[in-house]
């Protein structure tokens, strides 16, 4: 597995995959909501590459950021309890 491959603990593998889940949630966030990268970044006082990190899972990217984003993108938190269960739905 990756986990193994990569020398991963158990919490190690698991974060990184709440880091993927978010970063999936808010391109599809940005995406139903008819937004592009350059919006989100103005919205999110950032820049469009910055935005483009955040959505790929970039490690440079802090799971802060992906929160507060989502959050100034109008997810809710249970939007993103959703995103982290697994059980996302578009916001």
């Amino acid at each position: 597995s990756v986990q193994e491959f990569l020398g991963l603990s158990d919490e190690e593998s698991q974060y990184v995959e709440l880091r993927l889940r978010l970063a999936e949630g808010l391109k599809k966030t940005r995406n139903a909501r008819g937004l592009t990268q350059t919006e989100v970044a103005k919205t999110v006082g950032s820049s469009q590459s910055r935005v483009a990190k955040m959505e790929s899972g970039d490690a440079t990217v802090s799971v802060d950021l992906l929160v507060r984003s989502l959050l100034r993108m109008g997810a809710s938190t249970r939007d993103i309890g959703r995103m982290l269960s697994g059980r996302s739905r578009t916001a």
